[in-house]
């Protein structure tokens, strides 16, 4: 049979697709947000959808995300499945009660009668040049609580997938994007292009196989690790490439599997370093079978414990670069 047919699809197309397909399968989805509707989407990521679906469904709010939040929350409440951006997770700071004591312990404090099906998403973690209000990674925040569920996208396939899942999951959902992959381009199979296409909420991807380091990351920085992996197989060390995809529930199975094969753990994102993600990683590899397979103490790579400063060249030495995750494997494999 003819291979199938692979285009390319950048995130913020990718999201729009996932968007329009979701609103068009279930009339209880809606969209609201600052400048979603007329403006096609601060971002553009719900270009066109206003057009297409009209003022019931594609909501422009007032700059009050403690307000929007909590509508959208109520509207959960009474079964509706709305989805929630926030122009920046930075600004989810101002609904975070809403986010965590409104919709995610709901359900669990009325005794599982008052499911609250609601996504938060917009984009997270550092842009460029947006200085320290507006660059945090609020993965290891909204990881820490129970009663969501936290889904990071890398790809195009990652971001039209997880989304599809988050809508159509009976939890809230925090999608936590990143506005550097919105205009990239990702390679996207025929099948990912389909109105069926979901990626499972708890499932990691192994993007590239490997035998000597096994390397866990979530959104952007899984790129970076591409990039270290292919410097490093130059000098005969090939790198084993974890997609977390997903924050909370973590896939520790799939990580504690690729450990035991490589014998080496190096984690890397774009958060702050204490109590994150790979904190978390380490501790629970520390905790499970796969700690006696290491042959060295896993390596985390992450953010600088500052606020993000505004000067490019003191970003640049905030983030986490490629060379920062080969001098880390280096480390770990003791070279």
């Amino acid at each position: 049979s003819p291979p199938a047919a692979v285009s390319q699809v950048t995130v913020r197309d990718a999201l729009n697709q996932a968007l329009d397909e979701e609103l068009e399968r279930d009339e209880r989805v809606f969209l609201l947000g600052e400048e979603v509707a007329q403006y096609d989407g601060a971002y553009k990521i719900s270009r066109g959808l206003w057009k297409k679906y009209g003022d019931k469904r594609v909501i422009d709010t007032p700059i009050s995300e403690m307000g929007f939040a909590g509508i959208a929350v109520g509207a959960a409440m009474v079964w509706l499945r709305p989805v929630c951006e926030f122009m920046t997770f930075n600004f989810s700071m101002q609904a975070i009660d809403q986010v965590i004591n409104s919709a995610a312990k709901t359900c669990y404090m009325s005794a599982g009668s008052i499911p609250v099906p609601i996504v938060f998403r917009g984009p997270n973690g550092a842009s460029a040049g947006v200085a320290a209000q507006h660059s945090q990674c609020f993965a290891a925040w909204y990881g820490h609580c129970p009663g969501l569920k936290v889904i990071s996208p890398w790809s195009a396939e990652d971001a039209k997938g997880l989304l599809k899942a988050a809508i159509r999951d009976d939890n809230p959902v925090v999608m936590l994007e990143s506005e550097l992959l919105y205009g990239v381009p990702f390679e996207m199979s025929e099948q990912a292009q389909s109105k069926e296409f979901v990626i499972p909420i708890g499932k990691a991807k192994i993007e590239k196989q490997g035998t000597h380091v096994t390397l866990v990351a979530h959104s952007r920085p899984v790129g970076h690790c591409l990039e270290a992996a292919a410097v490093l197989s130059k000098e005969g060390v090939e790198c084993e490439v974890i997609n977390l995809r997903t924050i909370r529930p973590m896939d520790i199975e799939t990580v504690e599997a690729s450990v035991v094969k490589t014998n080496h753990l190096v984690t890397v994102e774009g958060g702050w370093p204490q109590f994150g993600v790979g904190a978390e990683i380490c501790a629970r590899i520390m905790e499970g079978p796969a700690f006696n397979y290491l042959d060295a103490p896993a390596v985390r790579v992450t953010g600088a414990d500052v606020p993000m400063p505004y000067a490019k060249i003191l970003e640049d030495n905030s983030i986490p670069q490629v060379k920062d995750i080969v001098f880390a494997v280096k480390k770990a494999l003791n070279m």
